[in-house]
């Protein structure tokens, strides 16, 4: 039996030698951010499945001024997030050709932008038109 100790190999603050590895660890942490939100939309479900008065609690600590900057702050890392998801989309799918050529990282990001912009514009129509 060898007396040498066996080599192990640092493992604290890896990520943080390399940008890349440093944007894949913000991207990471902002996924709790859309976990955070998924909870007070699970919330805001339990609520209103309790009736009327207790909705109508829910929506007046939502439109507190706290709660207000919490959804401020949601919004802004659910955005980093996704922006940084559709950056790394080109990486992540398997190389999409069409006509013969293989379709750029830049096509690929700017679609998935745009079929979040449509996406959301028809959703926004459709909750306009039911609201109305």
């Amino acid at each position: 039996m060898s007396k040498r100790k066996p080599y192990v190999r640092p493992m604290q603050g890896w990520w943080k030698k390399n940008p890349y590895f440093i944007e894949y660890m913000i991207h990471e942490g902002t996924a709790l951010f859309v976990a955070a939100y998924a909870f007070v939309l699970l919330c805001g479900l339990w609520r209103l499945s309790q009736g009327e008065a207790a909705w109508d609690g829910f929506m007046t600590v939502l439109q507190s001024p706290l709660a207000l900057l919490f959804h401020l702050i949601l919004l802004a890392m659910i955005g980093y997030h996704s922006y940084t998801w559709f950056k790394i989309m080109p990486r992540t799918l398997p190389p999409v050709i069409i006509g013969g050529r293989r379709v750029s990282a830049a096509a690929i990001t700017a679609g998935g932008f745009a079929a979040t912009l449509l996406a959301s514009l028809a959703l926004l129509f459709i909750v306009w038109g039911i609201s109305q």
